[in-house]
């Protein structure tokens, strides 16, 4: 383990503080002022069913944005492909600078629009790698996925019809990702619409707190 924080330290990578109420206190703040806070928590990744020992992350040029694990690997319980899915949400100017710098550190731009952004690594036209990341850069507040991922994590009946579905779906859409996402879409909408008439998606610096 040593070896590996030797690495990404050297890498110029920043170990992310634990979810506290200092901490989320401290996000607030950098939020607000558009100040710099490299070790800012980050969500906890859930993945084949184990929460991530540590965490490490690198700013772009200083923006606080809020960053999020959503998909099914951020779901407890159900089976997922090894695709990491993280939302970012940003100023709305600062996406497009957000974008370039993902590109030129590996990321492909899959879409564009002009509030959204989706990037990935490892995806070929061939299929998924072996691993796969995927960046979806949304203006603040566009965090409809947290409704999701919530509602499947606090209902494990729907969250297994969910795994049912994507199994149905995978090997029938392996080499077409659109298809495989529209195919999912009205199972997803609909869950979303019934997660927002619940208590808000817990936005990650909030966690700590709700457990006081």
């Amino acid at each position: 383990e040593e070896d590996i924080h030797e690495a990404m330290i050297a890498a110029g990578w920043v170990r992310a503080d634990p979810i506290t109420l200092r901490t989320s206190w401290r996000i607030i703040v950098s939020s607000l002022l558009r100040r710099s806070y490299p070790a800012a928590p980050v969500s906890n990744l859930i993945l084949f069913g184990r929460k991530q020992s540590f965490a490490y992350q690198k700013e772009v040029e200083g923006n606080p944005a809020q960053r999020h694990h959503i998909g099914s690997t951020a779901i407890p319980g159900i089976w997922a492909k090894p695709i990491i899915d993280i939302l970012v949400e940003v100023e709305e100017g600062d996406l497009e600078r957000v974008r370039e710098t993902l590109v030129g550190n590996g990321y492909r731009c899959m879409s564009q629009s002009p509030r959204r952004v989706s990037l990935n690594k490892g995806y070929t036209e061939d299929g998924f790698a072996q691993k796969v990341f995927h960046i979806h850069v949304r203006c603040q507040g566009d965090h409809d996925e947290l409704y999701f991922r919530d509602y499947l994590a606090q209902h494990p009946e729907v969250a297994k019809e969910y795994e049912v579905l994507k199994l149905s779906l995978w090997k029938r859409f392996e080499h077409d990702r659109d298809g495989y996402t529209q195919a999912k879409t009205d199972f997803v909408q609909r869950y979303t619409q019934k997660a927002k008439g619940f208590p808000a998606p817990c936005l990650d610096i909030w966690q700590e707190c709700d457990k006081m």
